[in-house]
């Protein structure tokens, strides 16, 4: 075979049509392995396609490769693993595109990368995977280990197949007959090689795992049934819909597995297991069937003769020698008769048992005849099923002969369209070559952009000049209109004055001729005038010799002002056409001003989007940098607060509420394009630490809660996404919604609001109520412990004397005076709560102010709760004390106690109040004057203390020396046990104070706060 023909094959094989793969081309590209025994054609023509740059070609390049490995030649596999390299940089880059036929190449693209490791790794299996169940054994070399890895083998590459199963699948729009279109057969003609593998892998690892099970316990093989339950589930379901296909109806019988997967638990399950078994019906002739290749040279057909065994029941039973021949009588002729009795006997018992044996073998072959006309009925079933299959494929080939005469007619138009693509290719190079060129005068032009706004500057003044200088032209025009009118106005005066003298002159001559003629005819009457009438003669004639002197001069004159006319309106004209052609000039200059700032303009709008698209794919790789973060196993050990998640949110949904109102901005004025760009990006910074600070919250709450967060963290990435992605096209801005978003922000606000501790989850009403609650309950305590300190001062006073009355009375009296001014102090406290209530909560009610500033409420409560307890204990004490059952050291700790909580709620109540505030200086004088009364009620403790101490004096008068000496030491002794006991409390003091403190900061979140704190 012709390697040219070969390479052309592989050309129209692989091309960039969106229609199958003719099957024609593919056959001649297998065969041409065959004829090289290998693929180095193949791989030399696919090498110079353009497959990273296109999906569709890359997509037909992979369907005629997995044709090879699975019918070529055998060498193929080794010939294409030098490629696997390329072929998984392909796959990477496809796999970058989500949707369409990229997707589809990259999924392609590993499963021919796991087909040929597979065949590499069990040279044993043929490419189209064919193989009986000897060779299936001989594959595994009787090790239970082979099994077992060859099980997860092919578990991988049943898994890699199913995925571009499903790929295709959900790349089809199958609410419509997909099937029938030329785009939809071109994604469903290479699940045929997969539908054919399938079958192969799905028995094989059946066969496998009931193997496996006979060898290892169930338990260590529990992975691989849930694997094989879970791929049972996908491939029957595929099967089922692929069946349903009218492409597949009439190029594949495709199987149906069982209803049930086997159970491998039960070892005689494996002789329920069919094998599924696909069917491809023999092709029918078509017009476009090329001419068939002789492969005489390329499979060797001819099929050795095997010797017949020819095989005798006689001989099986008797044997064949000549000494025990029946029929050889040359030995039997010294034989007895007693001896041919028992041979008789024998062979008569052989007989029996023969026909013992015939019989089960009559009866084991009419069971044998049942079965098999049983099958011949199933197989005329089958075969009358096959006859109406191929009516049906009779009839869709008729069809199919119409829709191939249109199909010519549609090859013909595809055939220019593909010239014209090619010239649409070579423009688009073209055009892309332009693009670089344009974008690097794009940033020159940003470069002298600024240049170009200073020259704007500089043109407007200079048309400010030049529209100046139109008004002076303008106004020189007119007046020099005006004066050419004038001075015809003028020319025509004198010319008019002077025809007027001139015809009074020639009036005037007449005249003169007249009397001329009157004095001849006189002269002639009488000669007596003669003299008289020559010398008026001669009169006359000078007179009219000035006359027509004047009259010459006037003429002369009159040309010289008809000359100085024509010089002004020449001149007047001149000046008209350097006025327009100036005016012309500067509109000019003006007209192409005003395109340049046109154009500087649409560059403006453009620079000024695709700066706004720039902000917003920065802020969907922040979101979706976040999205990936949170799948990230080493996110797992990140934990957050519920405090700073609320915060997180909070501050999110006050940008998303900004982003709207720049959105609206950004589309009544572009120019504000700033802004929304700051916005947007502060807005994916934000919602990227949300998703980051919900999913670290998350890994610290019970699982459940856990679940629902991670959903609503993910459910608000996605938002975001779509917000985003509406953002990114003029004709989307303007209907991009945020409710979506706010609403999931908010969702994520709930949720961090419920898992906050303690009192953060009360709701407003409750928090509220609880501060008044724990204030009154303060004030009653106070109360209660004042009624029963003059209930104690009224015993002491009757039942005790002397000194230990005076104590007692001082001690009670300093007790009253304390709880009087912790009384004062929680009035004053309530007041300046009112204050700070009324000043800070603005329109919003008490409870609602208290919900707002939970923390502050919260640390008031605990104030108010340490006051009330610290009174009820001093009283306790002090009762004690008064009977002589305590300790006077208790009533001073009280005390302390009592001065340390009051200076809690006084600094808890001047957090949020003014610094001028009334009831603020009544506070602090409320504190100083329970300082007083702590120490007053301390010094009293220590006064009666040393009395009552005073009152037992020391004796020593009746010891001796001895007694003495025996006192002192053991006064040592109880000396050091009560230093080191002393040691021992104060550092027991120090750890309680410390756990006390531990407890107080959880309860009151000091730690989340200051975690909060180093997040921000």
């Amino acid at each position: 075979m012709d390697l040219s023909k070969i390479a052309v094959s592989i050309n129209k094989a692989i091309n960039t049509q969106e229609v199958a793969v003719k099957e024609k081309h593919a056959r001649t590209c297998i065969l041409g392995t065959h004829h090289e025994k290998g693929a180095h054609t193949f791989w030399a023509a696919v090498n110079r396609l353009p497959l990273s740059s296109n999906a569709v070609l890359c997509w037909k390049f992979c369907h005629v490769f997995h044709k090879l490995l699975r019918d070529g030649h055998p060498n193929v596999i080794k010939d294409s693993i030098r490629n696997k390299a390329d072929l998984t940089d392909m796959s990477r880059m496809w796999g970058h595109l989500s949707e369409g036929y990229g997707k589809l190449c990259s999924i392609y693209l590993k499963l021919l990368i796991t087909k040929m490791e597979f065949h590499i790794k069990n040279p044993r299996f043929p490419g189209n995977l064919q193989m009986s169940n000897r060779q299936l054994e001989e594959a595994g070399e009787n090790d239970v280990n082979n099994f077992f890895q060859l099980t997860v083998e092919m578990f991988d590459y049943l898994e890699c197949e199913l995925n571009l199963f499903l790929g295709v699948f959900s790349s089809l729009d199958m609410s419509r007959s997909v099937s029938v279109t030329a785009a939809g057969q071109c994604r469903l003609a290479p699940l045929i090689q997969v539908i054919l593998d399938c079958s192969h892998l799905y028995d094989y690892t059946v066969k496998l795992l009931f193997k496996l099970h006979s060898c290892l316990p169930a338990d260590t093989l529990q992975g691989h049934r849930d694997r094989f339950h879970e791929q049972f589930k996908k491939l029957k379901s595929l099967f089922y819909r692929s069946s349903n296909l009218q492409y597949f109806k009439r190029l594949i019988q495709i199987p149906q597995l069982p209803e049930n997967p086997p159970n491998f638990l039960r070892a005689s399950a494996l002789s329920e297991h069919i094998s599924p078994v696909v069917v491809i019906p023999a092709e029918s002739s078509s017009p476009e069937s090329e001419h068939l290749v002789e492969t005489e040279d390329l499979v060797d057909t001819d099929i050795p003769i095997l010797p017949a065994p020819s095989e005798t029941k006689f001989d099986d039973l008797f044997g064949t020698s000549a000494a025990i021949d029946p029929f050889n009588f040359n030995n039997q002729n010294g034989m007895r008769k007693d001896d041919k009795d028992r041979l008789i006997e024998q062979l008569t018992r052989e007989i029996q048992v023969l026909k013992d044996e015939l019989e089960s073998f009559r009866l084991e072959s009419g069971r044998l005849c049942q079965a098999l006309r049983g099958r011949v009925s199933e197989l005329e079933a089958e075969l009358a099923e096959q006859s109406h299959l191929r009516l049906q494929a009779a009839g869709e080939s008729e069809f199919l002969r119409a829709e191939l005469d249109d199909l010519r007619r549609v090859r013909e138009d595809t055939e220019k369209e593909q010239r014209s693509l090619t010239e649409i290719e070579k423009k688009a190079q073209a055009n892309e070559q332009r693009y670089t060129k344009l974008k690097e005068k794009y940033t020159e032009l940003v470069q002298s952009h600024a240049d170009l706004l200073r020259k704007n500057a500089e043109v407007t003044r200079q048309m400010t000049v030049a529209r100046a200088a139109q008004d002076e032209v303008d106004a020189v025009r007119k007046e020099m209109q005006d004066k050419v009118k004038a001075a015809q106005e003028a020319a025509g005066r004198q010319e008019r004055e002077q025809r007027e003298h001139l015809e009074e002159m020639r009036r005037e001559l007449l005249s003169s001729r007249a009397e001329l003629d009157s004095i001849k005819t006189i002269m002639a009457s009488s000669q007596q005038s003669s003299e008289a009438l020559g010398t008026q003669l001669a009169a006359l004639e000078s007179e009219k010799a000035e006359l027509v002197e004047s009259l010459s001069k006037a003429e002369t004159e009159l040309a010289v002002r008809g000359e100085e006319l024509e010089r002004v309106q020449t001149s007047l004209a001149s000046e008209r056409e350097s006025g327009v052609k100036t005016a012309e000039a500067l509109q000019n200059q003006l007209n192409d001003k005003e395109s340049r700032e046109q154009a500087l303009e649409s560059q403006l709008v453009a620079a000024r989007w695709s700066s706004l698209q720039g902000a917003v794919e920065e802020a969907e790789k922040i979101i979706q940098d976040s999205l990936t973060q949170i799948d990230d196993p080493a996110h797992i050990s990140c934990t957050s607060s519920a405090d700073y998640l609320a915060s997180r949110c909070q501050a999110s949904l006050d940008f998303v509420d900004q982003l709207h109102t720049a959105r609206d901005a950004f589309l009544a004025d572009d120019t504000g394009v700033s802004h929304l760009i700051k916005v947007v990006t502060r807005c994916g910074h934000l919602v990227g630490d949300t998703i980051v600070q919900g999913s670290a919250t998350s890994h610290m709450v019970p699982v459940e809660q856990a679940d629902a967060l991670s959903e609503s963290v993910k459910a608000c990435g996605a938002e975001a996404l779509v917000l985003l992605g509406h953002m990114k096209t003029k004709e989307r801005l303007t209907t991009a919604d945020n409710c979506n978003l706010k609403a999931a922000l908010q969702t994520i606000l709930s949720s961090a609001e419920k898992l906050r501790p303690r009192g953060l989850e009360l709701q407003q009403g409750e928090l509220g109520d609880l501060v008044e609650q724990e204030m009154a309950a303060t004030s009653a305590a106070v109360e209660s412990a004042a009624a029963r300190i003059e209930e104690m001062l009224n015993k002491s006073r009757a039942v005790d004397t002397g000194i230990k009355m005076e104590v007692n009375e001082r001690i009670l009296a300093s007790c009253t005076d304390l709880m009087t001014a912790i009384k004062a102090l929680v009035l004053s406290s309530k007041d300046l709560q009112r204050d700070i209530v009324e000043s800070g909560r603005g329109a919003a009610s008490t409870k609602e102010f208290y919900a707002k500033n939970s923390r502050w409420t919260e640390g008031l409560i605990s104030a108010s709760k340490a006051v009330g307890w610290g009174a009820t204990v001093m009283v306790d004490a002090a009762d004690l004390v008064v009977q002589g059952k305590g300790k006077f050291e208790e009533l001073m700790v009280c005390s302390h106690e009592i001065a340390a909580s009051t200076a809690q709620l006084v600094a808890a109540s001047k957090v949020k109040a003014d610094k001028d505030s009334s009831n603020l200086h009544r506070l602090q004088q409320a504190s100083r004057g329970v300082t007083q009364a702590t120490a007053a009620v301390v010094a009293s403790t220590k006064s009666g203390k040393s009395q009552i101490e005073d009152k037992d004096t020391m004796d020593f008068s009746s010891m001796t020396l001895t007694q003495i000496k025996r006192q002192e030491m053991d006064a040592q002794v109880l000396v050091l046990e009560l230093e080191t006991r002393l040691q021992k409390e104060r550092e027991r003091l120090g750890e309680l104070r410390k756990k006390h403190y531990e407890l107080a900061g959880v309860a009151e979140g000091w730690g989340e706060d200051e975690e909060g704190e180093r997040k921000r």
